[in-house]
């Protein structure tokens, strides 16, 4: 009879769980773009804490769920395919914050880092995408380089050149007869202060893909592979395989 009472004035006590915890509200400006929105960046002071697993993954030590995406991420690993399945939500990897499930390792020095990348649902939001990172921390607002590959094939180098900057990019679309070819592999590349990317769209040999940029990192940093559906309260799905991960420059292949 009393839960009955508490039912009938109370709306909402018996709908809910004990203990459940609702995610946070998405803001407005974190929604994806449409053809009624535009996303824009966050608030000056808006932040998340990242949320930081420091279990070893494959060549990874840990991985994080940077900048705390209102749902949380995973990544999981399988020897026998050499596949890295990220799966996370996140509005995005830009502007001056990020939200993204990232799997790291703390290294200092030169850097090779390469990865086949693969989509699973050909229908995932077209600016989803999987990034080959160089952060100083894991920090939402670190400063970072990056390679992006879209969901849509475009492919970019991105900067953030201190913590809570703005990002930076250089943008490759490959059009023409190579219309609708999303890259094979990707790479990044640190050596000294100078970052590069690199690509095989076909599987031909990985040649570098424009200039470097410059940009330091004080030692030790955070080196890995991670995702981001664009979307975010809705997870997507990508598969990161075939990675090499090396403490030297001029071995992206």
């Amino acid at each position: 009879m009393l839960l009955l009472l508490l039912c009938g004035a109370t709306p909402g006590v018996c709908g809910q769980a004990e203990g459940a915890v609702q995610a946070p509200a998405v803001p407005e400006w974190a929604q994806p773009g449409s053809p009624t929105h535009v996303q824009v960046p966050p608030p000056a002071d808006f932040h998340r804490p990242s949320r930081n697993f420091e279990t070893p993954i494959g060549v990874f030590q840990g991985q994080s769920d940077v900048g705390g995406a209102v749902v949380p991420g995973s990544g999981s690993y399988d020897p026998g395919t050499q596949q890295y399945t990220i799966r996370s939500a996140g509005y995005n990897i830009w502007y001056s914050r990020d939200e993204f499930r990232f799997l790291w390792k703390k290294m200092s020095g030169d850097v090779s880092l390469a990865a086949d990348v693969n989509f699973p649902d050909p229908k995932g939001y077209g600016d989803r995408k999987v990034v080959l990172v160089i952060r100083q921390n894991l920090e939402d607002d670190a400063k970072e380089a990056m390679l992006g590959e879209h969901g849509v094939g475009m492919i970019h180098l991105a900067w953030r050149a201190d913590s809570g900057a703005m990002m930076k990019d250089a943008q490759f679309r490959f059009g023409g007869t190579l219309a609708g070819v999303k890259a094979k592999r990707v790479g990044i590349e640190k050596h000294g202060d100078a970052i590069a990317i690199f690509v095989s769209l076909q599987g031909e040999p990985m040649h570098q893909l424009g200039p470097p940029i410059t940009l330091h990192f004080e030692e030790p940093f955070y080196v890995g592979i991670g995702f981001c559906s664009h979307l975010p309260a809705t997870p997507d799905t990508a598969v990161v395989s075939n990675v090499l991960l090396e403490n030297s420059a001029g071995n992206v292949r």
